[in-house]
């Protein structure tokens, strides 16, 4: 198998030991896992690239909960991870989603994507983090046309917003993450949000309203009204203060973080258990109430769950396990370790 991206469709099946759904984080990890027990797989993912909501979202963001990376970019976390998978050779079909799934008479399964690829795989994992999403937009008159150049839901490049006219618009994390990160490379930058009350740390606000303070920044309490534009270009926004005043903001972009709309989409008819819109699993395998379809990462559901990267490499690893006993029922399990077993260690290209 190459470690390619493809986009065709198949003219045939694919037979393949496992399909991953997903190619975040958990997802990358799974194949790691699964390689290291010999089972190869083929990942297949809705957007264009690996990495998920991660280098979806905020591919700049630091993370600091990731074991022996004291601190890395979520971009830096999906490129190790790329790095580490490559001795198994998983295949990635970018841009299509997973519209059939199901499970046939002998145990295998037939999945089919949007764009025409067929799988005929041995088990499936679903590691779809909470599912296809879209950000809740900003909602204002003419702002579609702008999408993407003057108005932006991610920041795909922070060198972009450097030195110009910033407005951001939001309370969580994502928000005031943006804000403390752009405030001081920005050319003026004002932060807008509905409410006095904040979703995002304690601690951002705080810094926020430091900068704030020290006029390096402004925060108006109030809603997006309308789009200031000049010749078809944006120009600025209208803001309708909590006091009813209306502030016209001079921007160059704004930056909207109200949040996303979760779906699972295609998943949920495909007859497995949920809970709470999530996917319920068993906390030995990981497995669905389907069996041979495992779930990892922020789409599933169990006592305890915890929504963090972390879970989902320990969920990945688990899974592994249950995904060798669900396709090799007579092959005995051992529990090897990399550091000493010659199997491991050749299946990584370091034996």
């Amino acid at each position: 198998m190459s470690s390619q991206a493809s986009t065709a469709p198949s003219a045939a099946p694919v037979r393949t030991e496992v399909v991953i759904i997903g190619a975040g984080p958990a997802g990358l990890f799974q194949v790691f896992e699964l390689g290291l027990l010999g089972i190869g797989a083929q990942v297949v993912d809705s957007l264009a690239g690996p990495g998920g909501q991660c280098t979806e979202l905020y591919p700049d963001k630091p993370i600091y909960d990731i074991p022996a990376l004291p601190v890395c970019s979520a971009q830096e976390l999906v490129d190790r991870l790329m790095t580490q998978i490559k001795p198994f050779g998983a295949k990635f079909h970018f841009g299509q989603e997973v519209t059939e799934c199901r499970r046939r008479p002998d145990g295998r399964f037939h999945l089919r994507t949007s764009a025409g690829a067929v799988f005929d795989a041995g088990a499936v994992v679903i590691a779809a983090g909470v599912g296809s999403f879209q950000p809740r937009r900003i909602g204002l008159e003419d702002a579609e046309a702008h999408e993407g150049t003057s108005i932006h839901y991610r920041v795909r490049n922070a060198t972009d917003f450097h030195d110009k006219r910033l407005v951001i618009f939001g309370g969580g994390d994502s928000a005031l993450d943006w804000v403390l990160e752009l405030a001081p490379r920005a050319r003026s930058l004002v932060l807008v949000h509905r409410r006095s009350v904040f979703r995002a740390a304690p601690a951002s606000v705080a810094r926020m309203q430091e900068l704030c303070a020290a006029e390096r920044m402004r925060y108006i309490e109030g809603l997006a009204d309308s789009l200031v534009l000049d010749g078809g270009r944006l120009a600025g926004v209208r803001v309708k203060g909590a006091d009813g005043e209306v502030h016209t903001l001079p921007a160059d972009h704004l930056l909207a973080f109200f949040g996303l709309h979760p779906k699972l989409g295609p998943i949920a008819g495909w007859g497995l258990e949920l809970e709470r819109k999530a996917l319920k699993v068993d906390t030995e395998k990981f497995q669905t109430s389907v069996p041979g379809i495992f779930a990892i990462g922020d789409i599933n559901s169990y006592p305890g769950k915890k929504k963090l990267i972390l879970s989902g490499f320990h969920e990945a690893a688990l899974a592994a396990f249950g995904i060798q006993q669900y396709l090799y029922p007579e092959k005995r399990q051992f529990l090897q370790y990399t550091t000493t077993s010659p199997a491991m260690q050749k299946r990584l290209g370091v034996a």
